[in-house]
């Protein structure tokens, strides 16, 4: 058998089977007295108090119940984790997290809108208001473009906002700082990553030190599947690729250990594809140095072809360079054949 009836101003439909309703409609009744006490009830509930209310009520439990759900739902989430793209050690994340707000409270406006619009509505059309007037045919267009001019200004607000700022935080664009960058060569691997300083002649494995409040000019490339360098806390992800070099600017405004990771999914190993970044004083990163050179290990071809083996959750090492056109080797590989004078045409995008 199937019913159909309204219920706070919606049309639901639903089927009760026979049984059910021979329990509902009491000892040995038949079907046809429980849809008649149901028509009963349905004519009697526009007259019941509670009913009048609910409209009014229905709105803020609905609320509550949400915000009840989720507050408990990410309690333990908020309390045991640390929100890194939150707590920016960088000038370059610490632009991307204002406008990261600055764009969310102005979607939150148009949020806020909505809903005062919505207990509005609530209040002013609820059952015992006598003094609303309803008209559902009414066409005004004062009304139209005011409903469509706060998410419109909130869209063309953000969209120049986001414009300048793309320009300004172009991971490209090198620092316009009077301290002279330090740079650091990148190479994706399977499943760890490989730093190389060119101009320090030194290497390191899932080990990235450098000097604080001094930029930062990171070169990108993979000698595996498409990765992505990321350390959340200096600033955006840039991506890592074959036969190509991309290019990243950060800065560390204070010393302190950031985490870093691959923001790409890469195969098996790229759970642990993390490694350390170090901000340091100038003095110990120059002493950092000094220790590579004179304890690492040799960095050259034939080493390299070995470590760019792939393995998994590979400890911090070091190594000194001895090779000092190891990246420029790396990439030819996926390019032309080397001409035979030595010089590498390598595409930098």
């Amino acid at each position: 058998m199937l019913f159909n009836f309204n219920f706070i101003h919606h049309n639901v439909n639903f089927s009760i089977k026979p049984a059910v309703l021979k329990i509902l409609a009491g000892l040995g009744g038949k079907p046809g007295a429980c849809y008649n006490k149901f028509k009963a009830w349905q004519k009697m509930k526009h007259k019941s108090k509670i009913y009048k209310t609910f409209l009014e009520v229905f709105a803020g439990i609905d609320l509550l119940a949400m915000l009840v759900f989720f507050s408990l739902l990410l309690k333990p989430k908020i309390q045991s984790a640390t929100f890194a793209l939150l707590s920016p050690k960088g000038i370059i994340a610490a632009q991307e997290k204002s406008l990261m707000l600055t764009a969310l409270m102005l979607m939150l406006s148009v949020v806020a809108v909505v809903f005062a619009l919505y207990f509005f509505v609530v209040w002013k059309y609820r059952a015992n208001n006598s003094q609303s007037r309803y008209s559902p045919e009414s066409d005004s267009q004062r009304a139209f473009w005011l409903i469509w001019l706060i998410p419109g200004s909130v869209i063309f607000i953000i969209a120049v906002l986001i414009w300048e700022t793309t320009h300004e935080l172009d991971p490209y664009r090198p620092l316009n700082l009077p301290v002279k960058p330090l740079t650091v060569q990148v190479v994706a691997l399977r499943w760890k990553w490989l730093f190389i300083y060119p101009e320090q002649r030194i290497a390191s494995v899932n080990f990235l030190q450098f000097p604080e409040k001094t930029p930062l000019n990171l070169e990108l490339t993979a000698d595996a599947p498409m990765n992505s360098f990321w350390i959340p806390q200096l600033g955006g992800q840039m991506y890592a690729m074959t036969g190509m070099s991309t290019s990243l600017h950060l800065m560390a405004q204070e010393a302190g250990d950031y985490q870093g990771s691959a923001a790409e999914i890469s195969g098996q190993g790229f759970a642990g594809m993390r490694f350390l970044a170090r901000s340091s004083a100038p003095e110990d990163f120059n002493g950092w140095v000094s220790r590579v050179k004179a304890t690492g290990a040799s960095l050259d071809w034939a080493e390299y072809k070995r470590l760019s083996q792939p393995s998994e959750n590979e400890a911090p090492r070091t190594y000194a360079l001895t090779d000092v056109d190891l990246y420029n080797s790396i990439m030819a590989q996926f390019m032309a054949p080397v001409p035979e004078s030595g010089a590498v045409n390598v595409g930098h995008y």
